[in-house]
């Protein structure tokens, strides 16, 4: 019987693992769709912020509350998940709690994990009530309707059953030691290890070994598929910054945020034109038959791969939108849909790569089909959203990137722009005014 277990616990393993890394694979296909960009410089820096953002969570704590919260469900989600080394040990060969022989040690481990797990749970259910139950602003928007309220509520259901299957698989494996059970006694005692479950004990009383033995091996089961489940999940979910807030944070922007980044096919336009020694009539180069850079973004090609990277990490918290000026005053734009927008069409563009193997122009684009013009007007590039987000995501550089599409290929700026540009090339300055006419107020206020 234990011979049977084993092979359909290995078998459950290589599935979920081999269809997580299938995901994976797609996952950073779908980044690659995104122009290359380095990103590798100042490593110490990077790491430093990855190990103060995301490792330890310092911009999560600037609300109180859900920040406490954020990181009691962190580092328990990830700490109690260190059992799963144990879990899958045992269910390969069979053996029970195989960390066992580290004796009081192992008393303390699991004795932690149940006093995080039970922190988790009252987490999670706080959560819960926050985003169901008391009308939170950011948690009322437009694009959170359908299906991402209804991802983040799956999370949490899930992280509640997974730890009250957790605590249940403990009190009726300790149920069964203190009865001295074939294959669960552990030749010492495990009273202190068990703080938590030692009050689910009672529901026990009067059950035999069998019964007993069912119900453990059902938590236990249903406790380690429940976590595979969960790892595939997390592809088709807002979760999927479990996994990338640590690259993302990493890979993020680390000049000044008021600092823009110039296109390199203008800069090379520029130095051409100041050039003195450049011909304007010379022969173009042997590569020049190749299509023209792009300038800006009108779909996700033209993104970068960090700015993808971004789409995927975004946990749709809505920090960003909710520090938004242009948000604040009733304009369409969201920080937080810019970046959902921006995930849905990357996995539409991914969708059709899986079915013909490559893409096929489906006659739709980031701009327009997702992300209106009016959205992108209405940014002031405060850069608030970029302050806000606990995770290094920046928006901005896609709403940027967009507006120079608009602005650079369509000329489509709205009036009031172009008439500030065209002042500005004639004037020096966006009023229309003579430059010659710069010094009147001075000689009016004499």
């Amino acid at each position: 019987m234990h011979i049977i277990a084993q092979i359909l616990f290995v078998i459950a393993l290589l599935a979920g693992v081999g269809f997580f890394a299938r995901n994976i694979k797609r996952l950073i296909r779908n980044i690659k769709l995104g122009r290359e960009i380095d990103r590798n410089d100042r490593a110490g820096e990077r790491f430093a912020k990855m190990a103060r953002i995301a490792f330890g969570q310092s911009k999560m704590v600037r609300k109180p509350v859900a920040g406490f919260l954020h990181v009691v469900v962190y580092l328990g989600f990830i700490i109690i998940n260190i059992e799963v080394l144990e879990i899958v040990i045992d269910g390969v060969f069979g053996t029970h709690r195989i960390f066992s022989f580290m004796g009081g040690f192992y008393n303390v481990l699991i004795a932690a994990f149940e006093i995080l797990a039970f922190l988790v749970l009252v987490g999670v259910i706080i959560f819960w009530i926050r985003r169901n139950l008391m009308n939170i602003y950011r948690f009322l928007s437009r694009e959170l309707k359908g299906w991402p309220k209804n991802d983040a509520n799956y999370i949490l259901y899930f992280e509640m059953v997974l730890m009250l299957l957790f605590l249940t698989m403990n009190a009726a494996d300790h149920q069964l030691q203190l009865n001295g059970a074939e294959h669960y006694a552990l030749g010492h005692s495990m009273q202190a290890a068990f703080p938590i479950s030692n009050f689910i004990l009672p529901i026990f009383d009067g059950m035999t070994n069998a019964s007993l033995v069912i119900v453990e091996r059902t938590a236990w089961w249903l406790h380690i598929l429940g976590i595979l489940f969960f790892l595939n999940y997390l592809y088709y979910s807002k979760h999927l910054h479990i996994l990338l807030a640590f690259p993302n944070v990493y890979y993020s922007k680390l000049q000044p945020k008021g600092e823009f980044d110039n296109l390199e096919a203008v800069k090379k336009e520029v130095a051409l034109m100041m050039d003195p020694d450049a011909d304007p009539f010379a022969a173009p180069a042997e590569d020049a038959e190749e299509e023209p850079e792009k300038f800006g973004a009108s779909d996700i090609f033209d993104l970068n791969q960090v700015q993808l990277l971004n789409s995927y990490t975004c946990t749709e918290c809505g920090r960003c939108t909710a520090e938004c000026p242009a948000n604040q005053t009733g304009k369409k734009l969201s920080p937080r849909k810019i970046m959902m927008d921006t995930r849905d069409r990357v996995e539409e563009v991914g969708a059709i790569i899986n079915q013909k193997g490559k893409f096929e122009d489906d006659g739709k684009q980031l701009l327009d089909d997702y992300i209106l013009r009016e959205e992108l007007w209405a940014c002031t590039t405060c850069n608030a959203c970029v302050e806000a987000c606990p995770v290094g995501i920046d928006p901005l550089s896609i709403i940027l990137d967009m507006r120079r599409y608009l602005v650079m290929e369509q000329s489509a700026a709205p009036q009031e722009l172009a008439i500030a540009m065209t002042n500005i090339e004639n004037n020096g300055a966006p009023w229309p005014y003579n430059q010659m006419d710069r010094l009147n107020w001075a000689e009016e206020n004499k």
